[in-house]
């Protein structure tokens, strides 16, 4: 029996969990801790690192004052953490300036100047597509992508840039806070979009076309390697053991599907949490350039991810309940605030929330609402393109407005779905995870909208934290590959579809395919 501590650094806080590993992976005690997303008027979206660490540190001493496990019991520590963020450090592993996460959208003028000219394909330019695509297997096109924020530092910021030793992405720079080690795992490597699959390792081509100083780039390792141990400093900090051995881990994009215990060929789970996603399990390099959707690698080496993203999924529904259900002036939906009035019939708002939206009927009498709180990368890359209520009338009242947020989400999963039917096989039983999947309505909303059986696990608001322990798990040999996971992970909860809804829910959907074309310019007037 081996103990796993993970750290699944998220883009609102970070969930800190320990792990018992054996022949099943069992979760013994975990805490959480927030942490601010700064985002500014200009598109800019940064975090402080220094709120990391401190959220670890604090999360890390909760833990242990949960359970008699002792810290020096700990066998690994490993990360699953939001990916495509930019964090430049300093040779002494610290940041010259706050991360850039991968919400930012700032670099309009770079990526125009580096990939937006000329003749084009999906907004990039199309020699330097061909060379990207045939080297890394994908290309940078979205304003999103690292590679522009870097540029932007460097145009903007020429004395933080002037201090940068190496260029990291979120759980890396944590890493080396933790070890002095300087790593990029190679799906952290793979999202830089400078990484060479076929040679495995940073290419010198794509580089050179993107303005990057190659000195600047990490040693490429394993998601299961042993990156190296605890510093005494950053144990003591941490409360854990000096020595203790640190695994590469992976990006949520990688190891959120490990622990949903999709891990096989053409396996789909679906994700909700702040961001949301779609992801398949192929065995090569797919891209459909024109919908901005690309096959990351994964933590099991040879296998890729088939990967869409919606920047705001579960974002709609804290807005939701900050904007819709609590009132700014102070009306409430009932007299009776059910967010502090432990007495009620509702042990809290989400619960409440759920109540409601089952009180509606199928399609929100004909609402619909984009998701797009901060623009849209899939199956559309339009950091203009903004979320909206269509078809209010006077008979519409918060019940309906609500429920339509969840179906817009819901909605936009099956769009980005329905992408994937393009390139490769789906699997026709869903996995769906993240915070999302706590809720019963919205997987019963989620089945219905794509038409699908839906499963989800327990604690599926876990799921990154025991891919983590999964990446220990290998590294300490106690399975052999990440691929023998999907035995330990079974499904808790089954969702089939309502055969009634399905009239209802296919002219939604075709309404909400036809929001954005229609909308374009509009949005480009209001916010480009």
């Amino acid at each position: 029996m081996k103990y796993a501590l993970a750290y699944d650094i998220g883009t609102t806080g970070v969930k800190t969990c320990l792990f018992e590993v054996d022949e099943s992976i069992r979760l013994i005690a975990d805490a959480i801790e927030g942490y601010e997303l700064y985002v500014y008027p200009d598109g800019g979206a940064e975090q402080d690192p220094d709120e990391w660490w401190a959220a670890m540190c604090k999360t890390t001493k909760e833990l242990f004052s949960k359970t008699d496990v002792k810290p020096e019991q700990v066998d690994g520590i490993s990360f699953c953490s939001q990916a495509q963020g930019l964090v430049l450090v300093d040779k002494n592993g610290m940041h010259v300036r706050r991360a850039m996460s991968y919400m930012d959208q700032r670099a309009r003028k770079e990526r125009k100047e580096l990939m937006a000219h000329g003749v084009q394909v999906a907004g990039a330019n199309v020699p330097k597509l061909l060379v990207s695509l045939a080297k890394t297997g994908a290309v940078a096109a979205s304003v999103k992508d690292p590679v522009f924020k870097y540029n932007w530092v460097k145009n903007n910021e020429p004395e933080n840039f002037e201090r940068v030793h190496k260029w990291l992405d979120v759980k890396e720079a944590l890493i080396a806070r933790m070890t002095g080690e300087f790593v990029m795992t190679e799906d952290s490597a793979f999202g830089t979009l400078l990484y060479d699959i076929h040679k495995k390792c940073w290419s010198q081509e794509v580089c050179k076309i993107l303005h990057v100083d190659m000195r600047h780039l990490a040693k490429i390792v394993k998601c299961t390697d042993a990156v190296g141990g605890i510093t005494k400093k950053a144990a003591e900090e941490l409360g854990l053991k000096e020595g203790t051995q640190v695994f590469g881990g992976g990006m949520d994009a990688s190891l959120i599907g490990v622990g949903a215990g999709s891990v096989k060929k053409n396996d789909t789970h679906v994700y909700m949490g702040t961001s949301g996603w779609v992801s398949t399990v192929v065995d090569k390099s797919i891209v459909d350039a024109s919908a901005m959707i690309a096959a990351v690698v994964g933590a099991q080496p040879g296998d890729y991810n088939y990967f869409a993203e919606l920047e705001t999924a579960g974002k709609c529904l804290e807005w939701v309940k900050n904007h819709l259900a609590l009132d700014e002036i102070g009306i409430y939906l009932k007299k009776t605030d059910v967010a502090e009035d432990m007495e009620s019939e509702y042990t809290n708002l989400y619960q409440y929330l759920s109540s409601v939206i089952e009180k509606v009927p199928a399609g929100s009498n004909g609402v619909i609402f984009t998701p797009w709180l901060h623009g849209n990368r899939c199956p559309f890359e339009d950091p203009n393109a903004r979320g909206m209520f269509y078809n209010l009338s006077i008979e519409t009242g918060k019940s309906e407005m609500i429920r339509a947020v969840i179906e817009g989400v819901c909605m936009h999963m099956r769009w980005m779905l329905e992408t994937h039917e393009k390139k490769t096989k789906t699997s026709d039983v869903i996995r769906f995870v993240g915070g999302g999947a706590l809720n019963d309505s919205t997987s019963q909303i989620l089945a219905d909208c794509i038409g699908r059986t839906v499963e989800t696990v327990a604690s599926p608001q876990n799921v990154g934290s025991v891919g983590a322990a999964v990446v220990v798990a290998v590294g300490l040999g106690v399975i052999d590959e990440i691929k023998d996971a999907g035995k330990l992970i079974e499904a808790d909860k089954t969702f089939t579809p309502n055969k009634e809804n399905k009239p209802v829910y296919d002219k939604m959907f075709a309404a909400y395919k036809e929001l954005y074309a229609a909308n374009k310019k509009v949005f480009k007037m209001l916010n480009g």
